[in-house]
């Protein structure tokens, strides 16, 4: 089965209103009355987070990363069909944005969430927190005499807000009173993912979303293996993983229409003239695995002894891993040491467009 990589370009699904708290209580910036209340898991998140901020931050990070920062910076929905105009089911004016950068051979390094604030131009960029020293140096590097300031925000913490299982819409439950809140906005990725939630050290989430619990990080991994979304060096090896084979642009983190940015040839040829023979997706062992039973980058074979793609990441029985679409629904296995094997099988997220599995 291949993709063409232009099977990616479709429109904004439709997104719940985005409620932001101040000291005024909460308002709404896509009009609407607030819905019931309903259970959320707030996860505290192992990424970083730093603040790009200048006359010129928005210029600068256009030439570094995969998507419009000037979308961004201008409120604009956060996806578009290419060439098209926006729907009239777009969410409202976009708050955060996914992108990568990429190195000069179009290879991801950083898979990134930018977010504006009001004070523009001021970006907020989430990273990997094992990167943040790596991603600070790569933006130094590019900075040459533009005037942005580049600096970690060790004072900030980080939230996915998710809800619970079939506890419908969730967002009406944000506290009112809530003053402090720097950003809390949907997942720019994808709709499966909930909300992004950015506080101050001293904040309490469970404050800011009443009725909410903290949630086990290993869950947020449980749910991201799952739904088949990559995040971190570990899904998405700085160096090795190719962007439209991360689908970037299923996750809404690309322009094909921006212009020049460090990486992007390749990335270009592909989308216009070639086609995707392999995608991350999310896999299911035949049985759990302690955590580093399967090493990073384990070949996934066929039952013929073909390479059907390698197994990037996971934990006990989910995890995520770059295959050729060709082979997704043949048995396919992993071999471990000591004469052993596991038993994988792969599946087509549901929020993938719908041509994807044709």
């Amino acid at each position: 089965m291949l993709l063409r990589a232009g099977a990616a370009v479709l429109g904004p699904p439709r997104r719940p209103p985005l409620w932001l708290s101040g000291g005024g209580g909460m308002r709404c910036l896509g009009g609407g009355s607030p819905p019931p209340p309903a259970a959320v898991r707030c996860f505290p998140l192992s990424r970083a987070l730093l603040r790009v901020q200048g006359p010129e931050a928005d210029t600068f990070l256009q030439g570094l990363l995969t998507n419009d920062v000037a979308r961004l910076m201008q409120g604009g929905a956060d996806h578009l069909p290419e060439g098209g105009a926006p729907s009239p089911l777009s969410s409202p004016p976009a708050r955060a944005q996914y992108t990568h950068a990429l190195n000069v051979q179009g290879r991801c390094l950083y898979d990134l969430i930018l977010y504006s604030q009001e004070e523009e131009p001021n970006i907020l960029l989430e990273c990997d927190y094992s990167v943040l020293d790596s991603v600070q140096k790569h933006l130094k590097l590019y900075k040459i005499r533009r005037k942005v300031n580049i600096a970690p925000c060790l004072d900030l913490s980080l939230w996915a807000v998710i809800p619970e299982e079939q506890s419908g819409d969730v967002f009406s439950t944000l506290d009112k009173c809530a003053d402090k809140t720097l950003v809390l906005t949907p997942d720019p990725r994808v709709e499966v993912m909930g909300w992004r939630l950015i506080t101050n050290k001293e904040e309490n989430p469970l404050e800011i979303v009443p009725g909410s619990h903290i949630g086990n990080i290993s869950d947020y991994h449980r749910h991201r293996y799952k739904q088949g979304i990559a995040e971190g060096v570990k899904d998405i090896p700085p160096g090795v993983a190719l962007p439209l084979e991360s689908n970037l642009a299923y996750m809404n983190g690309i322009s094909f229409t921006k212009g020049c940015y460090i990486g992007q040839e390749l990335t270009a040829r592909t989308h216009h003239t070639g086609v995707i023979r392999k995608r991350l997706l999310p896999v299911q062992l035949s049985a759990p695995l302690p955590l580093g039973s399967i090493p990073e980058g384990a070949a996934i074979l066929t039952e013929s002894g073909k390479s059907a793609g390698k197994y990037r990441a996971g934990g006990d029985e989910l995890g995520i891993a770059l295959l050729r679409l060709a082979n997704i629904n043949e048995p396919l296995h992993i071999n471990l040491p000591g004469d052993t094997s596991v038993n994988l099988t792969a599946a087509i997220p549901n929020w993938w467009p719908k041509t994807a599995n044709k």
